[in-house]
């Protein structure tokens, strides 16, 4: 949506558009769907598994939204068209496609197997480009949408036995880049966020050894502490609303202060 009026306050309200968060049973995903709903978008769930999302559906409806749980394995391209198409006949129009899906099994570069490369390519880099493809369809249809794809800090910063994740983090970045340029006639806004360590299911393994976890806080130099998931969904919300209609082809670093160093 554009921002027609000079005059006019921005806006930051999703009500009445439709959002699909891929990955969205725990974690940024959980976050970041909750606060869509919360600024009134309803939202369409892919899930890995479409009976498992821990009673995000309810929490959804509770903020008075409405909730579509979709069957939405990354590594399935099937799925993933069907997801889309679901979620446009259950609403009528997608407006809004969060890319949040995405793994990072850790190992040294030397140690990496094959079939751990191709899961994480699979899933951070082929699921996300063929999510974006089906969504930008619908929305060249409708004639605009909003795309915000999950890099990382580790697609700016390189991290010990993680180099496949951040590869396909630098890649995502790029990616946002080409699909901003060649959708912008479209009225179709691609941005990206890339968060430091925030508190997820994921990190918690991670996070719970001390000097680890020391490490991190050190390096998030500006604010000394790790991240939580509303922190990463406020972005979110932000790129997803009216009130970003000029940003595009561009990620948001989420870091409190690690890059700058």
């Amino acid at each position: 949506m554009l921002m027609k009026n000079k005059g006019s306050f921005p806006s930051f309200e999703l009500t009445g558009q439709t959002a699909l968060v891929t990955g969205a049973a725990r974690g940024l995903g959980r976050a970041i769907s909750l606060a869509l709903a919360h600024a009134g978008a309803d939202v369409a769930l892919g899930l890995r598994d479409a009976t498992r999302h821990g009673g995000l559906v309810e929490e959804i409806q509770a903020l008075g939204r409405k909730a579509l749980p979709l069957q939405m394995d990354m590594t399935q391209i099937d799925q993933i068209f069907s997801a889309v198409d679901r979620t446009v006949e259950h609403f009528g129009h997608i407006d809004i496609l969060i890319n949040n899906a995405g793994i990072a099994p850790g190992n040294l570069a030397e140690n990496v197997r094959e079939e751990d490369y191709d899961l994480t390519l699979a899933v951070n880099l082929k699921g996300m480009f063929f999510a974006c493809q089906a969504a930008g369809r619908a929305m060249i249809r409708q004639g605009g949408g909003r795309i915000v794809n999950m890099s990382s800090q580790a697609g700016f910063s390189a991290l010990p036995e993680e180099s496949v994740y951040c590869m396909t983090k630098a890649a995502i970045v790029h990616l946002t880049r080409c699909l901003a340029v060649e959708w912008g006639k479209h009225n179709i806004n691609v941005n990206a966020v890339a968060p430091t360590f925030i508190h997820t299911p994921g990190t918690e393994e991670a996070l719970a050894d001390p000097v680890f976890r020391a490490d991190v806080v050190e390096r998030i130099a500006a604010l000394h502490r790790i991240g939580e998931p509303v922190e990463v969904a406020g972005a979110v919300v932000f790129l997803a609303s009216p009130a970003a209609s000029l940003i595009t082809g561009h990620t948001m670093l989420i870091d409190g202060g690690w890059t700058a160093r």
